[in-house]
This record gives structure tokens, C-alpha cells and sequence, in this order.
């Protein structure tokens, strides 16, 4: 809280929202990833190479869950990126209207297993991560991480992606 007389506080330079549409396809994923790499690097976003490289892969993870499970009733996907001076959030919206479900760790399955992937990578990082329902149907999944280990985004009660589908029950982080 600022007191009086005080000069408010100036975002950061690389503090911002960006957002990128794509056509639902395989070729997309490394896209993102490549855009999202990109940018953290032209914005000079001060985050440690393991937040870098764990923010990449569930990009990664996202946007082949879009592709893979959403491209039938969604052909576009829209990736967003929002950096706040001790946060960045990655998002990826679809049109598809199902909410996805993190499967159990089975080791004998060849796939199926990229939420929970996210979900701890996330959850070792210090984030959170969720889906919500669009307004037109659709739904946008995402993961918030801290810039630094100091940053404090999520407490052990947040819940993250959740296992039954239905309506999101924790609020998306305000950019």
C-alpha cells in the first residue's frame, strides 16, 4: 500500500501481456515454444534457466494437448504470455469445450500423461496451474511460476488441475 505523497510503483520493463494465435496443428507446438523462448529473451525477463526451460515444456505440453485433444471442434489455439515483475503465466485457450483430466501415474502407458506433467512442474517451481471455462465454451489451461524463488504465487491449499471436469474453481491471477 503506497501512503501519501508517494510516487507509484512503475512495472518493470519486461513486465506485459502478449498473446499469439495458431492454427491447431503439430507443427505448432515447436512454434510456441520457439515464440514463447523468444520472447522471454528479447523482454529480458530475469528468470533462472531451470523456470525457463520447465515454463518452455509446459508450453509445450499445452499446446499438444490442444492440438491433440481440441483441434476437432477448436482448428485455432491462442497461446498468452503474462509477465508481472515476480510472476510469468502461460496460457493456452481452445474453442473445444471438455476440460481436460490429469491421468494417474501409469508407467505403462506411452502417453496421456502431459497435465500431470504440468501439474508438477508447477507445483516444484512454486506455482499453480488450473483451466477455466470461456465465455464461449471453450477453455484456457494454465500455469503460473514464480521469476524467483522468493516470489510467493500459490499456497499448499490452491488447488491445480483438477481431476473431475466441471467449472474451475480457483481464480486466474490477475496480469
Amino acid at each position: 500500500m503506497e501512503s501519501l505523497g508517494s510516487v507509484p510503483a512503475r512495472p518493470t520493463p519486461y513486465e506485459g501481456v502478449w498473446r499469439f494465435t495458431a492454427p491447431a496443428v503439430d507443427v505448432s507446438v515447436p512454434q510456441a515454444r520457439h515464440a514463447v523462448r523468444d520472447l522471454l529473451g528479447r523482454q529480458g525477463v530475469p528468470a533462472s534457466d531451470e523456470t525457463v526451460q520447465g515454463l518452455l515444456l509446459i508450453v509445450s505440453e499445452l499446446v499438444t494437448n490442444a492440438v491433440r485433444h481440441a483441434a476437432l471442434l477448436s482448428p485455432e489455439l491462442a497461446v498468452e504470455v503474462a509477465i508481472a515483475a515476480d510472476w510469468i503465466r502461460v496460457s493456452v485457450e481452445d474453442s473445444h469445450p471438455y476440460r481436460p483430466k490429469a491421468l494417474e501415474r501409469d508407467y505403462a502407458q506411452t502417453g496421456g500423461r502431459g497435465l500431470l506433467l504440468v501439474r508438477e512442474i508447477t507445483l516444484e517451481a512454486g506455482g499453480t496451474c488450473d483451466v477455466e471455462h470461456t465465455a464461449s465454451g471453450g477453455k484456457i489451461v494454465w500455469a503460473l511460476l514464480p521469476l524467483t524463488p522468493d516470489a510467493v504465487v500459490v499456497s499448499a491449499l490452491t488447488p491445480v488441475i483438477q481431476e473431475e471436469r466441471g467449472p474451475a474453481t480457483s481464480p486466474r491471477p490477475a496480469p
